[in-house]
């Protein structure tokens, strides 16, 4: 079997992301629910743009976020996912390159603009993400190319993913290809309405494809169905190698077969919520990539998430290999 060349593949929704701040009062008066992730229309998406402060605009999606500060923290990384042939679908492409992440997927010629994710910020630093998907809707099995995923150690994949239909068989067709390698599958869960709107699919996914799966409090708690966390660890570990749950200020908790783990969170000035978990999962990734133990993948992935949150925006600003001491 061929030694992998990449230590992480990701495949999720390519999305550029604008943030801008805002308060509770212009949330309520469009009716947002704070802190969730919603679909919109292109109609809906012009509209909420306009209103919206003045922004700072990048390139984003969760598993692309996760990719780009796995690569500052030194993994080798891909990541396929589908964009445009227009002006955001090349600062994307241009961005998520520059960040050192190999990006093979072809454009999308004469159909659906680049999506855009519209995340507001509010003073209590969680954020509100209004996501108008675009040409991600077409990513399908015709994009997944068994030769980049078994390239990688670990593929990883986002929950918001699953939305669009034709994706969800792409990641099964993902899973197979990495399985078949002989490489791990991880999984995001991304956002606890996300996985209330798939949840039976979500759970046939972890249960039959996924080895690692990361997960916050809330999500994990609605993926099984209960207010007891202990009662969702205990769950989850008869189901996946590996789960890294986050409980924001609370740290980590790792489970993996029979061991638990608990790993406090980093000291930090909670600025900005955006891409918290996506840098943890980068992290923990990069780290367990690279053979360190449960408790230093999860200490990584603590130090990414809490300089990411430190300031606005979901890509950090500080030389993370550096702040983990690697």
């Amino acid at each position: 079997m061929t030694a992998p060349s990449l230590d992480i593949l990701g495949i999720g929704n390519a999305i550029v992301d604008v943030l801008s701040r805002a308060d509770d009062a212009f949330l309520a008066a469009r009716g947002l629910n704070k802190g969730g992730m919603a679909l919109i229309d292109t109609a809906t998406a012009e509209q909420l743009y306009a209103a919206m402060g003045p922004g700072i605009e990048s390139s984003g999606g969760s598993a692309a976020n996760t990719c780009a500060v796995a690569a500052g923290l030194g993994a080798k990384v891909g990541f396929l996912g589908k964009v445009a042939d227009d002006a955001l679908g090349q600062v994307f492409a241009h961005d998520i390159r520059a960040a050192g992440v190999h990006f093979p997927t072809a454009p999308l010629t004469g159909g659906a603009p680049t999506a855009r994710c519209l995340i507001l910020v509010t003073p209590d630093a969680q954020r509100t993400m209004n996501t108008f998907l675009g040409a991600c809707v077409t990513f399908g099995e015709a994009d997944v190319d068994p030769a980049e995923v078994a390239r990688a150690k670990v593929l990883y994949l986002e929950g918001y993913l699953y939305d669009p239909p034709a994706a969800q068989a792409a990641f099964r067709a993902a899973a197979r290809a990495a399985h078949a390698a002989g490489r791990k599958v991880a999984l995001s869960l991304s956002d606890a309405f996300c996985v209330g709107r798939h949840r039976d699919a979500f759970r046939a996914f972890v249960r039959e494809e996924t080895d690692i799966l990361f997960a916050n409090e809330a999500e994990i708690l609605s993926l099984y169905e209960t207010d007891d966390f202990s009662v969702a660890m205990e769950s989850v570990r008869a189901e996946v190698e590996i789960a890294a749950l986050t409980r924001s200020e609370h740290g980590s908790v790792i489970i993996a077969g029979a061991a638990t783990h608990q790993v406090a969170a980093e000291p930090t000035k909670l600025l900005d919520t955006t891409g918290a978990g996506d840098a943890y999962a980068a992290g923990f990734l990069a780290a367990h990539t690279r053979g360190l133990s449960l408790p230093e993948a999860a200490r990584w992935g603590s130090v990414a998430a809490a300089e990411v949150i430190s300031h606005f925006g979901a890509r950090p600003q500080a030389d993370l290999r550096a702040l983990v001491g690697a």
